[in-house]
This record gives C-alpha cells, sequence and structure tokens, in this order.
C-alpha cells in the first residue's frame, strides 16, 4: 500500500448549447455584384429591343453570347444565386469542422496503430505460452486480463481466456475503425440527412451481436486462494487501534488487524465510537462471526463486560517505531485511558516506519508478537505490508464462506438495491470523481492524478462507448460548477449522459425510507458507505487513483464477483494536460 494514500468520505445537469455565428464573408458581396451584373445586362438588352437596328452580323454575334451566356449562368448557379448568401456563412465553419474531425481521425487512427501493434505482440505472447507452457514477463493491459507470476515463475492462463482477449482486441479495433470513420463524415453531415460511401457499406458496429459482452465481470478463480483458519482462543485478545484517516483507511485497518488476530490466535475488539467511528452504523459485526462459523470478533461494549473492571493492556507492542510508536499520538492515548483502560509503555520489537514499510511475513509476526498476554495492542496496521498477496485476493486472506467479511451493513446494501431499482436499473456506470482536496495532493504526486474537467469528459467518454450505459453514477465532493461543466461535456451518439446523484430527501419518496425508520438518515458514514455499495454495484466502476474511497470501492467489486474488465481509474495511463505550478 503506497503511503500517499489520501482519504475521502464525503458525498454530497444544466444543458449548455452554443451557437457559434461568423460574419458574411467577402465571397458574399462579390456573389451580390454577379447578380446585379445580370440585371443590368438584362435591362441593356431588353432597352436594345425597343430601338430599331441592323441585323448585321456584328449584332447578332453580340446577342448570341449574351444569351449563351445567360444560360450557362443560370443553369450552372442557379442554386448559388439564391442561397449564396446563406452558404457563405457556413464555409467557414465547414472548413474548421473537416480540420477538427482530420486532426481527431489522425489522432484515432494512431490509436488504432498502437492497438493493432499491441495486439501483434500478444499474439507472439500466445505463441509463446502455446509453444513453451511458460513464458518470463507479465502482460498488462487496462483492457484485457493480467497474466499474473505465480510462486512457480510460470505465467498460467487457459486457451480460452487468450482467445476471448483476441477476440475483445480485435472488435475493440473494429469499433475504433468506426469511430474514425463516423468522425471524418461528421463535417459533411447536414440535418438529417446522412453521407455513406458509394457501397453504402456503414456497418453499425454493436458486440453485443457478436456474442461478447467487452466489459463482461472479471472471473477470479477463488479456487487457489491462499488462505489461513482464524480459530482464537477465547480468553485471548487483540485491541484494534485504527487512527491514520478517514473510514476508508480505518476499514483497512481493521481488515488487516483481522490478519494479525487469525495469525495470533486473538479474538479481535472492535474499538470503541468514543475514540473512533460508529463501526455499528455501517458494518454487521455479527456477520463476520457468521462468516467464520465461530466468535472471532467482539464490540468494546461486549470486551467490556467480559473484562468487567479489569480493562488493561498486558502487552503494547507497536507494528510501526516511527515517525512515533504504534503510530498512537498522546491525544489518542488519553482517549484509551479516558475509557477506562490502563496500559504499560509502548514498545516495538523492531525498526519500521510508516513512510518505508517493510514487506513482511507471517512468520516475521509470530515470531515477534507471539506472547501468553490475554490482552494485547499493535497500534495502527493501515500501513503494514503483511502478505500483500494475500490480502489482496477475492475474500481475503482468511478462510470463510461468505463472499466478504468487512461488507456494509444489510440496511445499507437494501438501501443501494432500491436506488438502483428507482434511478439507474442494471446497465450503469459508477464514477468517483474526487476533487476536493486533491490538486494540492495530486501535484505532489509523479504523474499528477488531478485531471481537468474536459479531459476527464473525455476518459469517461471512451468507457461510456465501450458500455453503451444510458446513464452515471456520480460519487463526488465537486462543486456544482464543475460537475456542471462536467455534464455538459458528456454525451453518447449525439445524446447527453445523464450524471446522477443521491437526492435530497423528499417524502415523495421511498428508497430511503430503512435508513430513515432505524434512524440512519443523515449520518455523513452511513451516506458514504452507500456511495460505495451503489459503486460497487455497478456494471462498470471509474475510480479516482490515490484514493482510499476508491480501493475500499475496488475491494468490494472483487469480493462480491462484480470487478468488470472495463473498470479503470479515471484517465488511467495519461497525465493531466495541464498542471500548475508549485506554490
Amino acid at each position: 500500500m503506497e503511503r500517499d494514500w489520501s482519504d475521502e468520505d464525503d458525498d454530497s445537469h444544466h444543458l449548455i448549447h452554443q451557437n457559434d455565428t461568423k460574419p458574411v464573408s467577402s465571397s458574399t458581396s462579390r456573389r451580390g455584384r454577379s447578380a446585379f451584373d445580370v440585371e443590368d445586362l438584362d435591362s441593356r438588352i431588353g432597352a436594345a429591343r425597343r430601338f430599331p437596328f441592323r441585323f448585321n452580323k456584328s449584332y447578332l454575334l453580340a446577342i448570341l453570347i449574351s444569351v449563351l451566356f445567360l444560360v450557362a449562368f443560370f443553369s450552372a448557379d442557379i442554386r448559388g444565386l439564391f442561397s449564396g448568401h446563406a452558404s457563405a456563412f457556413g464555409l467557414g465553419s465547414t472548413a474548421d469542422r473537416m480540420r477538427e474531425s482530420e486532426l481527431r481521425a489522425l489522432s484515432l487512427l494512431k490509436q488504432q496503430r498502437l492497438g493493432l501493434f499491441g495486439l501483434w505482440n500478444h499474439t507472439f505472447l500466445d505463441s509463446a505460452i502455446a509453444r513453451n507452457g511458460t513464458a518470463n514477463f507479465t502482460l498488462s493491459s487496462s483492457n484485457s486480463s493480467v497474466l499474473k507470476k505465480r510462486d512457480s515463475g510460470h505465467l498460467l492462463a487457459s486457451s480460452s481466456a487468450l482467445f476471448e482477449d483476441f477476440k475483445s482486441a480485435v472488435l475493440r479495433q473494429i469499433k475504433l475503425n468506426k469511430d474514425i470513420e463516423e468522425v471524418l463524415l461528421l463535417p459533411h453531415q447536414s440535418g438529417n440527412v446522412s453521407v455513406e460511401n458509394g457501397d453504402g457499406d456503414m456497418v453499425d458496429v454493436n458486440f453485443s451481436d457478436f456474442g461478447f459482452d467487452q466489459c463482461r465481470t472479471v472471473d477470479q478463480n477463488s479456487s487457489g486462494r491462499k488462505t489461513i483458519e482464524w480459530k482464537p482462543k477465547p480468553d485471548k485478545f487483540l485491541l484494534a487501534i485504527c487512527v491514520s484517516g478517514q473510514m476508508s483507511n480505518h476499514l483497512i485497518c481493521l481488515e488487516k488487524h483481522m490478519f494479525f488476530a487469525a495469525v495470533l490466535g486473538r479474538i479481535l475488539v472492535v474499538p470503541s465510537s468514543k475514540v473512533d467511528y460508529e463501526y455499528n452504523k455501517v458494518l454487521d459485526v455479527d456477520h463476520i462471526n457468521d462468516c467464520l462459523g465461530r466468535k472471532v470478533v467482539m464490540s468494546f461494549e461486549e470486551f467490556s463486560g467480559v473484562k468487567k473492571t479489569h480493562l488493561h493492556i498486558d502487552r503494547f507492542i507497536c507494528y510501526f517505531s516511527s515517525p512515533q510508536h504504534c503510530y498512537v499520538d498522546d491525544e489518542h492515548v488519553k482517549k484509551l485511558k479516558g475509557l477506562g483502560i490502563s496500559m504499560g509503555k509502548l514498545e516495538s520489537p523492531w525498526v519500521e516506519d510508516t513512510q518505508k514499510p517493510n514487506k513482511r511475513t507471517i512468520q516475521d509476526v509470530e515470531a515477534k508478537f507471539t506472547v501468553d498476554d490475554d490482552v494485547i495492542a499493535i497500534g495502527d496496521v493501515f500501513f503494514a505490508d503483511l502478505e500483500q498477496e494475500w490480502v489482496t485476493q477475492p475474500g481475503g486472506p482468511l478462510a470463510h464462506k461468505c463472499k466478504a467479511l468487512i461488507e456494509p451493513s444489510h440496511l445499507i446494501v437494501l438501501t443501494a438495491q432500491r436506488f438502483i431499482q428507482t434511478f439507474l436499473g442494471k446497465n450503469y456506470i459508477a464514477l468517483h470523481f474526487r476533487r476536493h482536496g486533491f490538486l494540492k495532493f495530486c501535484n505532489a504526486k509523479t504523474p499528477s492524478c488531478f485531471y481537468p474537467v474536459p479531459q476527464a469528459a473525455e476518459c469517461i467518454k471512451r468507457v461510456v462507448e465501450r458500455t453503451d450505459a444510458p446513464v452515471i453514477y456520480l460519487s463526488t465532493d465537486a462543486a456544482e460548477s464543475e460537475t456542471g461543466l462536467l455534464q455538459t461535456l458528456i454525451f453518447s451518439n449525439g445524446k447527453p449522459i445523464p450524471l446522477v446523484k443521491r437526492p435530497d430527501r423528499s417524502p415523495a419518496e421511498k428508497w430511503d425510507a430503512l435508513l430513515y425508520r432505524h434512524g440512519l438518515q443523515d449520518d455523513s458514514q452511513v451516506e458514504a458507505m452507500l456511495d460505495k455499495t451503489i459503486c460497487a454495484m455497478s456494471r462498470v466502476f471509474i475510480g479516482a487513483s490515490g484514493s482510499t474511497f476508491t480501493e475500499d470501492i475496488l475491494r468490494l467489486r472483487k469480493d462480491w464477483g462484480s470487478a468488470s474488465r472495463c473498470d479503470e481509474y479515471l484517465c488511467q495511463g495519461e497525465e493531466p494536460n495541464f498542471i500548475a505550478d508549485d506554490e
């Protein structure tokens, strides 16, 4: 886990149409003078008819030339005579549109060239795997499955999965070719009339026509999970302490504490709401016990009942020694003592810094933290790097019968389902658009993760094109000025894609009635967890790189089996096209 992750739990459509006009070009005046010249010539001819003249060869030749001129002029430019004034308005704008379309088409052609080149390289990889069964490198793509290194150093991938990747890549190139065609034809479209090529073979590419969903869910293949059994002794406890960041950080910290408790054979005590968040509002603690089939977690209130008047931390063995023991400040120690908890001196068995955590194994933890004392604490472990390969597995490192151990409460899940049924439907994209306080945080990273709204809109539209989703759920802390601009820039096939946020409470709407019935309305942590749940249930999710709010959503999607092959961070692989200077 990166040290500089931020955390954000604050959750909270106007279409602007502009018509650009250009001044009348000089061609209009020239066209007008041509028309007046014709009328003047015609009047002269008419006048000549009123006067007698001799029909010699020179007069006859002049008349014939004039008649031929008039016939040629009117047959070739009769439409321009009446519509020349209007066409002059659009001449410049059409040229601009054509130039813009050509530049866009060139950009798409570059994308297609890179995509085909990647496909070419992919075929060599597939051939190598087919011949040798092994390879010494890893292929990674945001839209294709990742071949992961196993402990043996081999890369395992089924032939069917490789074939699915190949089909996906080919169909993406077909879709990109169609996009290029549409971009080039766009300036030539007038009103309801579309321009086709000579053969009329413009094909509407629809991935469903091929029986293929490029944004299908990821096969997690959990059969090979590495897990340990959590069988705690009934009189041995680990007191969880989480102080870093906000709720998302604390949930990650709590999950890691569960791993530590399982390794050390102890019951985990969830922190009191007097020193931490009210976990009982967003989590079902009993759900964890049900998944394990035994008592492995208890609330602080239940722990207090067990220990009665003897609330004492026998050993405070700090996982982190720097920047301070246990990553716990004096203020938090005072809060713990305010609960009636007594404790000894904080100690650390090794040198471990939150800024640069070392990779640790289960054997390391057992060697340093296995003691006979009844109650121990190890401090905040949010930044701990313990068996990350185990921790990041779908379902986590512990053996259990559920999809996820730490998940939203049943009330929040039901409320999320009712919101989806009311506003979104099954096919929707969820977007975590982190903005508040994110500009400075992202610009301190290389590369920055804070994108201008127009660039973000282009990235979102590319995901929309792959999913054909009619609506986007927006989880954001952005100001209305930013979300309003974003709404005007997101469209597909000429139609705007609505950005939907949770509305303010209305008595006429019943989707959130369960929260009000249980007194959970207007609770910021409940609303944040509700946002996470709606995002985790989406068909495709676009997250904010560097945000633990996003990381917790990705964890839920992975555990629930809803992770999509199209899931990605906003503008993944791109750098902002403009970055402000440092202060």
